[in-house]
This record gives C-alpha cells, sequence and structure tokens, in this order.
C-alpha cells in the first residue's frame, strides 16, 4: 500500500458534557496539527498516490471550515462532544466528500482510504481511518 501525508493545523474553541471530562467541560481552546493521509494499493497513471498540491489545498479548505471556530455556536455539532477523535472524524469524511466530488482529481477516485490523526500534544493524538 502506498501513502502520501499533508499536514495543516486548527485551533477551536469548545466545551465537553459528562463528568469524564472535567474541567474540560468548560469553554476552553484547542490547537491541533492535522495530518491526513491517502492511500492507495496501485499509484496512479502519473506515479503517485495523489496529486500532494490538491490534497493540501483541499485539506486547508476542510480546516479552514472550522478553524478560529467555538464549535459550541455550530449547527452541525449541536448536541455532540467534539472529542478529538469525532473531529478527526468529521474532517476525514469531509476529504472523503471532495474525492467523490472530484476536488483531488479523477485518479483520486481510486484512492483506496483515508486517515486523519489530529495531534493534541506532542504526547497525545487520536486518528480515524476509513475506505473510501
Amino acid at each position: 500500500m502506498f501513502s502520501i501525508t499533508v499536514r495543516d493545523h486548527l485551533m477551536v474553541a469548545h466545551s465537553f458534557r459528562g463528568a469524564v471530562f472535567g474541567p474540560a467541560q468548560r469553554l476552553h481552546g484547542a490547537t491541533f496539527i492535522v495530518d491526513a493521509t491517502f492511500r492507495r494499493a496501485e499509484l496512479d497513471a502519473d506515479n503517485i498516490v495523489v496529486d500532494i498540491g490538491l490534497a493540501t489545498q483541499e485539506l486547508g479548505a476542510v480546516v479552514g471550515e472550522l478553524n478560529y471556530r467555538n464549535l459550541d455556536d455550530e449547527p452541525a455539532f449541536a448536541g455532540i462532544n467534539t472529542s478529538t477523535e469525532a473531529l478527526a472524524k468529521v474532517i476525514a469524511d469531509r476529504l472523503a466528500d471532495r474525492i467523490e466530488a472530484g476536488n483531488f482529481g479523477e485518479s483520486a477516485r481510486e484512492l483506496a482510504g483515508i486517515s486523519v490523526t489530529l495531534h493534541e500534544s506532542h504526547i497525545a493524538w487520536a486518528t480515524y481511518e476509513r475506505t473510501l
């Protein structure tokens, strides 16, 4: 399996519901490094997994929809704890929608999967992986 990874970053405010979150139940900020990895079994006709420039651009567009937002105020997240794991899934799903829409180019429709990792710090991160 071949893969490429592109990176961006994300800054949000949010709060959580549930005793398990302790003081994070109050509104707080979070900054994430976002890695999106694209996979395929065979390289395309250009001998690449996906155009790195397009992958970087599209990840930036998805992150831009969330960046500098209070996620508690976003209708898409009403009633949802926007945990690191949940946000990784949201970003992966939004990237998959863009792949399906053709934003990554026609050969990207042959990608096998995508994973998104959100790094909360140098010692903690979460990943969501999905097939395409």
